[in-house]
């Protein structure tokens, strides 16, 4: 599949160009994020470029932070250091699922749900969100499990739809997966990918699903909250009412091991979690821009709502061809993605990262493009 096809051969060095395809960042990286990895860089001694796992002091600081701001004592030893959260995924799920094994996923998902799952061996199956509300479905959740049913992946808050799950909603399925579990008589885990949860707007409260469902992955990455997709590291993290989690350590570590070279962090990005756990992007300055464009796109006619966390903004297209649409706004230099690239056809989707020399160019691309979108 062509992610971003609508930048191929385009010089992205162009001053004119207004980027808004990926969660790519167009400003320089946070000067802290560069000096921890400065620090974390220089040797201290003969064993600091030699084979690292799962290091003592980054487990630490990432459970010491989960505690912080979730007020849930993580074990350190619960912690699994990761090349960012693909990778997480990845693990998670091929430690609980067997091939015959299914998963269920919701759509519109993250690009790469399905074929994880499949490179796993498990079946997907895909279930719609309500898209009244964005929230999860979780009627039609319940009708999709079955006793093959072994795991379900949640993403809060929701790439591409913004919307971060109430709690309400998460109690309503743990009760259900907790009863399809008993009926099953073996556990259906929930992988929660929480890649979005420290990019969140308005002040408003997130809500983990391993608050409310014990057998669950946290499933997390830096990339977002330092807006560095590029440099990969982050970690899986068992909550500590999961039953049996102990059972579980042997699995993920031999599936860290065995996981093409790719399943743990490099040493010096995990020397450097103790800083980076501290450090994050202006998000306030994410939710202005969110709020600058959600406010022109509106008044040109554009239908679209206000995502609750994540990088994204969904206006509809004014016409059905979304792809063609990009295309439109394309030929003046203004970039997006198609929706039916996130399973939503006929809108197309917009990241804040884009800096606001990029907005300014752009607002009067897609105020012509409402009048004139062929």
């Amino acid at each position: 599949m062509r992610f971003f096809g609508s930048l191929e051969g385009v010089d992205r060095g162009d001053a004119d160009i207004a980027d808004f395809v990926a969660g790519n960042p167009q400003e320089m990286a946070l000067p802290a994020f560069v000096d921890a990895l400065q620090r974390a860089s220089v040797p201290t001694d003969r064993a600091s470029y030699a084979y690292k796992f799962n290091e003592h002091d980054a487990r630490h600081a990432i459970a010491a932070g989960l505690r912080e701001r979730r007020g849930v004592a993580f074990d350190p030893q619960d912690v699994f250091i990761t090349d960012g959260a693909f990778t997480g995924l990845n693990l998670a799920i091929r430690v609980v699922a067997d091939p015959g094994d299914e998963v269920v996923f919701v759509s519109p998902p993250w690009f790469f749900y399905e074929a994880l799952i499949v490179a796993a061996g498990a079946t997907p199956v895909r279930v719609r969100c309500d898209e009244e509300t964005w929230d999860l479905d979780v009627d039609a959740i319940e009708a999709a499990l079955t006793e093959r049913t072994r795991a379900i992946i949640v993403n809060s808050p929701n790439n591409p739809t913004g919307r971060i799950y109430p709690r309400e909603t998460l109690e309503r399925l743990a009760a259900v997966l907790t009863a399809a579990s008993q009926r099953n008589g073996r556990p259906i885990y929930l992988v929660s990918d929480e890649a979005y949860s420290r990019i969140v707007y308005d002040d408003r409260a997130f809500v983990s699903p391993t608050e409310v469902y014990p057998n669950s992955f946290l499933i997390y990455t830096y990339g977002k909250q330092l807006l560095t997709p590029g440099e990969r590291v982050g970690y899986i993290a068992l909550p500590p009412e999961m039953p049996e989690r102990s059972e579980l350590h042997g699995a993920m570590l031999l599936a860290q091991l065995t996981f093409g070279g790719n399943g743990v962090a490099g040493s010096v990005l995990q020397r450097a979690i103790p800083d980076l756990e501290h450090m994050t992007v202006d998000v306030k300055a994410l939710q202005a821009r969110r709020d600058r464009l959600v406010e022109a796109l509106s008044s040109f006619g554009y239908s679209l709502h206000s995502p609750e966390g994540t990088f994204y903004l969904l206006p509809t297209s004014p016409i059905p061809d979304d792809d063609a649409f990009t295309k439109r706004l394309a030929r003046d230099k203004v970039y997006v993605l198609p929706g039916h690239l996130v399973e939503m056809p006929g809108r197309f989707r917009i990241s804040v990262t884009g800096n606001d020399e990029m907005v300014d160019r752009a607002i009067p691309v897609f105020e012509r493009a409402a009048r004139d979108p062929a």
